[in-house]
């Protein structure tokens, strides 16, 4: 859903984010195979080359996962005395709306996926024009081409030098992420279903 930028804005600083500074977010679930951890490793890898870069890692808690409790208290310990890091979930009021807020007015978001089903939130933020780095992993290389609305990564050191290349290049991220977007309107919107349905009624 659109949201004004003035409201995006407004939300990012409501939850500690400094908008004068590069912004990149992971969002997705406190669960081994998003590799929280491991995105908080390639975070201050790349702040060594990017002074003043900030992290959000924005996910919810599902109250039937023991584990996912543990992995986000792990994810507090890492990033204590860190006030550049912003670990936010459901439970700490992060809706819908924050996810949108925060994907429209990153630089970069990353998926550091290491398995992975369709991966949703990658179509949802290349929707807003905003470039991912992600981990070639499940579906995520069926909904991304690489160079295309971002770049498919490996290890952290791949990960390191792809957010590098788009934090300095950002008339570069704008063209990557506006590719994105024209990928998921002409594959993954409900348009596309429609067209697939008209296709099969005039072949019968």
């Amino acid at each position: 859903m659109p949201i004004p930028e003035r409201m995006c804005r407004q939300i990012c600083r409501w939850m500690g984010v400094d908008l004068e500074r590069p912004l990149l977010t992971q969002v997705s679930r406190f669960d081994p195979w998003k590799d929280p951890e491991g995105v908080v490793r390639v975070y201050r890898a790349v702040r060594e080359e990017v002074p003043g870069l900030q992290l959000a890692l924005l996910g919810s808690m599902a109250m039937d996962d023991p584990e996912g409790w543990g992995i986000y208290e792990a994810v507090l310990e890492q990033t204590k005395g860190d006030p550049d890091i912003h670990v936010a979930t459901n439970i700490t009021g992060v809706s819908s709306v924050e996810i949108n807020a925060f994907q429209r007015q990153s630089d970069v978001v990353i998926q550091k996926s290491i398995r992975e089903g369709f991966g949703l939130v990658v179509s949802e933020t290349l929707w807003k024009g905003t470039p991912v780095v992600a981990g070639r992993a499940g579906g995520i290389p069926l909904q991304m081409e690489d160079g295309v609305g971002g770049f498919l990564a490996g290890d952290d050191s791949e990960f390191v030098e792809r957010l590098l290349y788009l934090l300095r290049t950002p008339g570069e991220a704008v063209r990557i992420g506006a590719a994105g977007r024209e990928r998921v309107r002409e594959n993954y919107l409900i348009t596309r279903l429609l067209r697939d349905e008209m296709r099969l009624l005039a072949s019968l």
